[in-house]
């Protein structure tokens, strides 16, 4: 049990005196071109764990800034409260649940108890039901209302319900079983429907709802509009439906049936979940099982990691007093995530969701003002063409810290032809290695417009290689990373009320859409005058 800690943070002895070291490193003796030069400076300030390399070197941090950082994370308990997390305790106490998404990928063999009862068989058996379904599928003992085996598999979400899946199902299409193409039908936006209805075969089409209470409304408007689309093509949609869900949800059933349908827990989130059913069924699908089973305990490697390691090794957590530092103390708003690798192109999307739903926060565990800010403004693109995109604005403009992230041996290994002397990944390494070069030295020049002030922080992560494992891994540590970040700053990483309020205000004004489409006359009266005019603009016609 977490004994009882006060959220107020800025009135603690250690955060007034990162506040007066920032003041030091802000100095102009500090600038990151002097840094950088320090004696074995890299060897000093980077870590190996869990199969990931992380290089803090080029962070605007020095000795004194890390036993300082170690000493708030100390003062907070982060790692206890991360232990009890994976416990079982309810660190999700706004909404009294625990956040085991650790055990979803957990193949220990140990007991979880959660309200006395053991919950690892239950997981357990639904990796077994994916499993088995996987199988029944890929051997075409389960096929579409016709007969046909499936060929196309529309999964049907939105924000953690497809943004996971879709990162893992980009960063391993190369390792894809070539059965099943995969498409993703998030926005309510027709255009999305519009371009998966014209591109699958819907005799051979899988669809997969993904929905925790199965009544988000965009989620169900498209289920609609996909049970429609199958009726209309004569087959029936309980021969190529699957949903994941909770127990008793209005998608579990049975007077609807469907082919199968997998459970979802209370105690994983969302943002969460791709290590749950909600990816587990379709990254099966779509990549093998044992693919997906190799990516699980990549990431319970480094779950293992973020929980046992020492906090001066452990990855996650120092680049959670990284995060905190450059948010609270240097005052950037935002990070940028630029992997060198384009099978990585979803990470940011996912990790935007990740960390921004989690961390931006305006209120304590306990519900009082936080006295500081929370949450960063996370963006990304990947390399190189983010250098041609946004990095005039990370060279010259306001500055922001990056996560760069690297990959040693590429997928596609065999293509060596040499331009300029260099293979096309020894190029990518060019740049992954220059970037960051550059934004720490800058360059002076007597034209204004082309100095380059230097001085701006970034980290770099190394993976081997693309392998279930390492994505794994590197999910984990972003999960990890961004849960560290709200122990630090007392908040509740689970919740997510910010959503809501947009959410009643679309209700009510659907309402009044379904009332215009019920009574042509109906003349939005009722409506504020701004409302009023989009809603006439759109029902013109």
């Amino acid at each position: 049990m977490i004994k009882k800690t006060s959220y107020s943070i800025s009135g603690l002895p250690v955060w007034k005196q990162l506040k007066k070291h920032a003041a030091v490193m802000n100095r102009k003796e500090k600038h990151l071109k002097y840094l950088v030069g320090e004696k074995d400076r890299i060897q000093n300030y980077s870590l190996e764990g869990a199969g990931l390399f992380y290089d803090y070197s080029r962070q605007r941090v020095n000795s004194r800034t890390m036993e300082l950082l170690l000493e708030l994370a100390e003062k907070r308990e982060i790692k206890t409260q991360f232990k009890s997390m994976t416990e079982g305790e309810k660190v999700n106490n706004t909404e009294n649940r625990a956040a085991l998404h650790t055990a979803s990928r957990s193949f220990s063999g140990n007991p979880l108890f959660l309200n006395g009862r053991e919950i690892m068989p239950e997981i357990r058996a639904v990796r077994n039901k994916i499993r088995e379904f996987t199988f029944k599928i890929h051997k075409g003992e389960i096929r579409g209302a016709t007969g046909k085996t499936f060929e196309h598999m529309v999964i049907i979400g939105i924000g953690g319900s497809y943004l996971g899946p879709e990162f893992v199902a980009t960063a391993l299409r190369h390792l894809s079983v070539n059965m099943i193409q995969i498409h993703f039908l998030s926005n309510v936006d027709i255009h999305n429907f519009g371009e998966i209805a014209a591109s699958v075969d819907p005799e051979r089409t899988i669809w997969i709802v993904i929905s925790k209470s199965y009544t988000t409304s965009e989620t169900s408007a498209n289920t609609n509009q996909a049970y429609e689309f199958m009726k209309q093509k004569g087959l029936d949609p309980a021969k190529h439906f699957v949903t994941v869900t909770s127990k008793g949800s209005p998608g579990d059933d049975p007077s609807n049936p469907v082919i199968a349908s997998f459970h979802m827990f209370d105690f994983i989130g969302g943002r969460y979940s791709v290590t749950s059913a909600v990816g587990g069924v379709p990254l099966s699908l779509y990549l093998g099982y044992d693919i997906y089973e190799r990516f699980l305990k990549g990431a319970e490697e480094m779950d293992i990691h973020a929980k046992e390691a020492s906090a001066g090794k452990n990855l996650p957590l120092v680049a959670a007093l990284v995060s905190v530092w450059n948010n609270n103390f240097l005052h950037y708003p935002a990070q940028a995530i630029i992997p060198y690798a384009s099978p990585l192109s979803k990470l940011a999307p996912h990790i935007q969701q990740l960390n921004m739903e989690s961390n931006g926060k305006s209120v304590t565990k306990d519900g009082d003002p936080l006295d500081i800010p929370a949450g960063t403004i996370i963006f990304g693109e990947p390399g190189t063409n983010a250098q041609h995109s946004f990095f005039q604005l990370a060279h010259q403009g306001r500055p922001f810290p990056v996560d760069f992230i690297g990959v040693i041996r590429p997928h596609y290994g065999q293509y060596e032809f040499k331009s300029k002397g260099v293979t096309n990944h020894q190029e990518l390494w060019a740049n992954l290695i220059a970037q960051p070069a550059a934004l720490a030295f800058g360059k002076d020049d007597a034209n204004g417009a082309k100095r380059f002030e230097g001085n701006r922080p970034s980290s770099t992560i190394l993976l081997s290689d693309l392998s279930p494992e390492n994505i794994g891994r590197l999910l984990s540590f972003y999960e990890a990373k961004t849960v560290y970040e709200a122990f630090i700053w007392g908040i509740n990483p689970f919740d997510q009320f910010g959503v809501e309020l947009g959410k009643s205000l679309a209700s009510s004004v659907r309402k009044k859409m379904a009332e215009k489409n019920n009574n042509p006359e109906y003349p939005f009266d009722d409506a504020d005058p701004i409302t009023k005019f989009y809603l006439k603009k759109l029902f013109s016609d």
